[in-house]
């Protein structure tokens, strides 16, 4: 490493968790080496330290679980260091403390949004504070950053003109070649679900759909889920209430889920809410046909209905039963082998580090 030129700040609002290494933790990694590269520094803000992965090879400053943001505020006032940039992100926006950070370092501030919004879109009176928090803040933040098309739009929704003009969109991206691609298509009865257990991925839909669908018929399936997450509890609640445990099974969280989506049937993914969709375009990477909600789960636009998956309206719980039906008698066979679809090209690791290192510029 030559001399540094720049240093920069990221404030990542995300635990950082050995059991669960997913596709922000590699870009977390890459963008350190790729700065580092060109002679600039990173300071990383997070909630917790880790080593493992390359978190040992990142210079993080912990919290100790208060809020980056809030934390990062003071950190500024306790010590002499200047930033050139700071990133943010899973970080409310538009809030006061962007103000204060502003004031202190007269970086430039650089807001990602990886937040879904709830199905119903926000109650009034969260609308009217968003709308003020954009009005009043919108001069401290420099860039609005959006994970997909969709995230981009809805900043300007929620916050006001002032932050349409400010915003852009930067796709996430995975590493492609980690992931092992399905070449088996022999139906075996086997689907997963992989993702954060809460309540607005939709997970307790899948459970009312089996308990529908086994009702008055016998049906030899399972569907294994990967993942934890506050809404644990009640998802194995509701499994034992409907009596459908036989087909269910909690498998918590794994650090290789690139290597396991091959060797099942279908992803069910029936989120509520989503700004990008790990999950949906990794198993999309392995080949896995993906069974998903029009709008939120498919979000990006990838899945395409009897092509390389099925898609239903969020909440649908008939139309799902329905999906799983077709699916075990047969009469719906998707061969993803022959579905790729082209547009996945565009959301490579790579192209996702350069794009946020141009923001340096």
């Amino acid at each position: 490493m030559g001399v540094i030129q720049k240093k920069i700040a990221v404030l990542c609002n995300y635990e950082l968790l050995s059991e669960r290494v997913g596709g922000m933790d590699y870009f977390f990694w890459d963008f350190d080496a790729k700065c580092k590269e060109n002679n600039i520094a990173v300071d990383w803000f997070f909630p917790n330290n880790a080593t493992h992965g390359n978190y040992n090879k990142l210079k993080i400053i912990s919290t100790n679980e208060i809020e980056v943001e809030l934390y990062f505020a003071n950190y500024l006032e306790n010590n002499e260091t200047s930033y050139s940039s700071v990133f943010t992100h899973f970080v409310e926006l538009c809030t006061p403390v962007f103000k204060k950070i502003k004031e202190k370092s007269n970086a430039k501030i650089i807001a990602v949004d990886h937040n879904p919004r709830p199905l119903k879109g926000y109650p009034l009176l969260k609308r009217i504070k968003k709308r003020v928090k954009g009005f009043l803040y919108v001069d401290s933040i420099d860039v609005f950053v959006g994970v997909s098309n969709y995230s981009k739009n809805q900043l300007g929704k929620e916050f006001g003109s002032r932050v349409s003009k400010k915003a852009i969109a930067i796709s996430n991206g995975l590493q492609f070649e980690k992931f092992k691609t399905k070449t088996n298509y022999t139906f075996q009865n086997k689907f997963i679900i992989a993702s954060h257990l809460r309540k607005d991925k939709g997970i307790q839909d899948v459970i009312k759909a089996v308990s529908n669908l086994t009702k008055n018929t016998n049906y030899n399936f399972v569907i294994a889920i990967y993942g934890s997450g506050y809404y644990e509890n009640f998802l194995k609640n509701l499994v034992v209430t409907l009596q459908v445990g036989n087909f269910f099974e909690f498998k918590g969280s794994v650090s290789n889920l690139n290597e396991i989506y091959c060797n099942y049937d279908y992803l069910i993914h029936p989120s509520h809410g989503e700004t990008f969709c790990y999950s949906v375009v990794e198993a999309l990477i392995c080949n896995l046909p993906v069974i998903t909600t029009k709008n939120q789960g498919n979000v990006l636009g990838l899945v395409h209905d009897n092509y390389n998956g099925f898609l239903f309206e969020e909440g649908n719980v008939a139309t799902l039963k329905n999906i799983l039906e077709l699916i075990l008698l047969t009469e719906h066979q998707i061969n993803a082998s022959t579905n790729y679809n082209p547009e996945l090209k565009q959301l490579t690791l790579t192209k996702m580090v350069e794009n946020y290192y141009k923001l340096l510029s």
